[in-house]
């Protein structure tokens, strides 16, 4: 069997040992750190155009494992794919459905997997998105504590504003601004388990006055601007391009006028919102996000215009993403025994190639994160912001 393997492997000098089903084994480079086992005879083939998507779904399926630190399983395999197949950037845009029913259903598959699964590699407050590393050098929790606030300031929020969070997620923005800023909020979001964890929580902290969470879909968000201000965490992903009109519409209605539409969120690197190349895309779609779809900056900042706000701050956070994502793969990585009692042993595969993946991804700038901050003008033209952005950085 090691006779049919591509020529070119022995020429790639990669830190990768393949061993076969019978053990044999052969080393593609130096000291290997990482090693991936063929269990399958048939998954041989594999290796004549391993893309991203096919290795992915053979380790999901456990036709073949992958061993060593899991960041370095990621890094060695994309410049197995990169050699073999090239940097395929070519992937088709994807356009899905995006009804209710579809989306509270993949909503469902990704977020209601177990509340303890997530907790046992989320920080304290399981706020489940991009951190902000002021200095580079905060932990999980401090930086996750750190983006609250960044987020909170860019909203200029005050006391007895009301906070629309749409997309809540486990609440932990929500009782943060309602704790430290003194706002109202109503989050929304389309998982059951984290309405549920995430309404314990707001009882724990004595907050029921403040903070009301419900199950709810965007497309149904009030359009009476009773909203001060308005913040969206991690909710654009699940849009879809097809929706992404209507889902600023529903924003510019809900917020009054002269009030402010954060929108935090991944993007696409391609202007016309395909998916990342060589199968990464199509694996996430298939195993991770279903019908998860990521619109280009341009593409949202139209979209926001189109629907009558004007952008006014728009910051990356590529780099603090890819960060909080190697915190997040850490702990997973770090908690594997307790992850295997509270989850399938294939869902199980699919987090650590995500989370290391996406790391890598971010690392790389396949995809970026960014914070979109609008304002929704009043008649004359005017709004709230002050002249310059000193007051954000005000400790």
């Amino acid at each position: 069997m090691l006779a049919q393997l591509p020529p070119v492997l022995r020429d790639l000098k990669l830190p990768l040992r393949l061993q076969l089903w019978d053990g044999k084994e052969i080393d593609l480079g130096p000291n290997p750190t990482v090693t991936m086992t063929v269990k399958d005879p048939s998954a041989v083939s594999l290796l004549n155009r391993p893309s991203l998507g096919t290795l992915g779904t053979a380790y999901v399926e456990g036709r073949v494992e992958l061993t060593g630190p899991i960041l370095e399983v990621i890094r060695v395999g994309d410049a197995l794919s990169e050699a073999l197949v090239g940097d395929d950037d070519d992937s088709t845009p994807l356009r899905q459905s995006h009804d209710k029913a579809t989306d509270a259903a993949a909503i469902s598959y990704h977020y209601d997997l177990s509340n303890d699964f997530y907790a046992l590699w989320l920080d304290r407050e399981m706020v489940y998105s991009c951190a902000y590393f002021p200095t580079g050098t905060e932990d999980l929790d401090s930086a996750q504590q750190a983006k609250l606030h960044h987020l909170c300031r860019k909203l200029r929020l005050k006391p007895g504003e009301y906070l629309l969070d749409v997309g809540c997620g486990w609440g932990g923005l929500a009782r943060f601004a309602a704790r430290e800023y003194g706002v109202r909020v109503f989050g929304i979001t389309l998982s059951r388990e984290q309405l549920a964890l995430g309404r314990e929580r707001v009882e724990a902290d004595g907050l029921q006055g403040q903070v009301e969470l419900e199950l709810l879909d965007y497309r149904d968000l009030p359009q009476d601007g009773r909203f001060d201000k308005v913040v969206s965490v991690g909710m654009l992903e699940h849009v879809g391009h097809a929706n992404m009109p209507i889902y600023c519409q529903r924003l510019f209605g809900a917020v009054r006028a002269g009030g402010l539409v954060m929108n935090h969120g991944i993007t696409s690197r391609h202007p016309d919102g395909r998916p990342v190349g060589r199968g990464a895309g199509e694996f996430i779609d298939r195993y991770v996000f279903p019908n998860g779809e990521l619109p280009h900056l341009a593409t949202m900042v139209t979209e926001l215009s189109l629907a009558g706000m004007e952008v006014v701050d728009v910051e990356s956070l590529r780099l603090h993403y890819a960060r909080t994502l190697e915190f997040w793969s850490a702990n997973l990585e770090a908690n594997l025994g307790k992850a295997a009692k509270l989850v399938p042993e294939q869902a199980l595969r699919i987090w650590r190639l995500y989370l290391a993946g996406c790391s890598h991804a971010f690392q790389k700038g396949w995809i970026n994160l960014h914070q979109i901050l609008a304002t929704k003008p009043r008649a004359d033209g005017s709004h709230e912001l002050p002249w310059s952005r000193a007051d954000l950085y005000v400790r």
